[in-house]
């Protein structure tokens, strides 16, 4: 053992020196890092080797290099960086090496070594970091991804990236999260394509010599990408989530079209796909004739109204509790967004217009008639009928078991908009009605709140 460590720290003798003669550091500090050095090492050549002395090693070094950086730019030094630095990088990739073959399945050590060597910037031994942790987690998607993400943003090799993509698929050929990025880098590598090729000819620079596939640039690779994961995975939110990242390019509005396309063909049955095709009445482009406040606020109560077209058309297909969620949700948003709520607070009675058809359709949610309330109650001036005619369809889906209910309905009843002597009939409607032990509950409660406890 101490014959390896001393041929170890034999071997940083040179760049030690290279250190002191160009006075980055002084001769007390070399032999203090010697000693420092030495007693780090013997600790990785116990029989007994911890992770954590790894650890303190790596971190030591990378404290030297830190410093050599604030040294070199405090004195203007920039010369023999291969001597230094590339000699301390690879002395750090070395202990991490070390360190993820004796514990392959931390995966937290392989991050570490990751975010050193983008930091460093080497590139080279990022993808063999990569490679080597791959074929250890090769059940881990993320990891995938973040090695194909490298390959396209650290290395520029997009045909790597797309390597590794198709590798993770035979992995994990469902997995939703590998064929989005999958998806996404196609269309960022089109992207930037586009943008060379518009660079180059605006310079008047013949791109001839130059290779730009019209098959990537138009986006196909990404349509490709598409169908193949439409194929091995159903359902309209996956649909939707391929729609969202297509719609970030501006050059992606024939895929669009494509994926709108088979989104109402495949999944009109969704309540999903109908929130998406009534919120998009939302994002028609502006005319100029429109550019006054005036034509934008006619404008929007226009698109406004075709939602809640769209909406009740869905409806009438989906008469189900996540529709008319949607439904109202959408009407709750777009009530928030009202500034000038005595300009517009004809436009936004929809919330109110949209529960009242409610009373043909069950089941719904607790969830679901708070809510309502929760919306009647954030109205300029909240109505205590359109208040009690939602509680009373509460407690009549849930009043047998609900005492919070009940007592909610009361301290209503008790408020400022309310009338306290319905509260005695409201009690006695609620001690008729409720079963087992919510009737305890409820007058344990109700004591404390006529007491004034609560």
């Amino acid at each position: 053992m101490a014959e390896i460590v001393q041929q170890r720290i034999e071997n940083r003798i040179p760049e030690w020196e290279q250190l002191e003669r160009v006075g980055l550091f002084t001769k007390k500090e070399i032999k203090s890092m010697l000693k420092r050095a030495t007693a780090l090492e013997y600790k990785l050549h116990r029989l007994i080797i911890s992770k954590v002395d790894f650890i303190a090693y790596i971190q030591y070094e990378i404290n030297v290099l830190e410093l050599i950086k604030k040294r070199r730019s405090r004195i203007g030094y920039t010369f023999k960086k291969e001597e230094i630095e590339f000699s301390i990088i690879s002395r750090i990739n070395n202990i991490f090496k070390r360190a993820t073959t004796k514990w392959k399945n931390d995966l937290q050590l392989w991050l570490s070594h990751v975010a050193f060597c983008k930091k460093w910037n080497t590139k080279g031994q990022l993808s063999k970091v990569f490679s080597s942790m791959l074929a250890i987690h090769p059940e881990k998607p993320a990891v995938w991804i973040m090695a194909a993400k490298s390959e396209m943003e650290d290395r520029n090799s997009p045909e790597s990236a797309r390597q590794l993509f198709l590798r993770a698929l035979r992995f994990h050929p469902e997995s939703q999260k590998v064929y989005q990025e999958y998806f996404r880098m196609e269309l960022l590598h089109a992207e930037k394509l586009r943008k060379e090729q518009k660079e180059l000819e605006k310079a008047e620079i013949d791109v001839g010599e130059y290779e730009f596939p019209l098959e990537i640039m138009s986006g196909k690779l990404a349509e490709v990408v598409y169908r193949d994961a439409t194929t091995k995975i159903q359902g309209a939110d996956f649909i939707l989530s391929l729609l969202n990242i297509a719609a970030i390019f501006d050059f992606t509005k024939e895929l669009q079209a494509t994926i709108i396309q088979d989104l109402q063909g495949k999944y009109a049955d969704h309540e999903v796909t109908w929130d998406f095709m009534a919120r998009r009445e939302l994002d028609a482009a502006v005319g100029e004739e429109l550019q006054s406040a005036k034509g934008r606020a006619s404008d929007i109560a226009r698109r406004e109204e075709r939602c809640c077209q769209v909406y009740e058309e869905g409806l009438n297909m989906l008469n189900t509790e996540a529709m008319w969620t949607c439904y109202v949700s959408f009407c709750l948003e777009r009530f928030k967004r009202k500034t000038n709520v005595h300009e517009l607070k004809e436009k936004v009675k929809y919330p109110i217009h949209v529960f009242l058809s409610l009373h043909e359709s069950r089941p719904f949610s607790k969830a679901f008639f708070t809510r309502m309330i929760q919306i009647e109650k954030e109205q300029e001036t909240p109505k205590m009928t359109n208040l009690r005619d939602f509680y009373e369809r509460a407690l009549s889906e849930f009043g047998s078991t609900d005492d919070d209910l009940w007592l909610e309905y009361i301290r209503e009843e008790l408020g400022p908009r309310g009338q306290p002597e319905n509260c005695g009939r409201i009690h006695w409607r609620a001690m008729k009605i409720l079963e087992g032990e919510s009737v305890e509950r409820f007058i344990t409660q109700y004591t404390l709140l006529q007491t004034g406890h609560i």
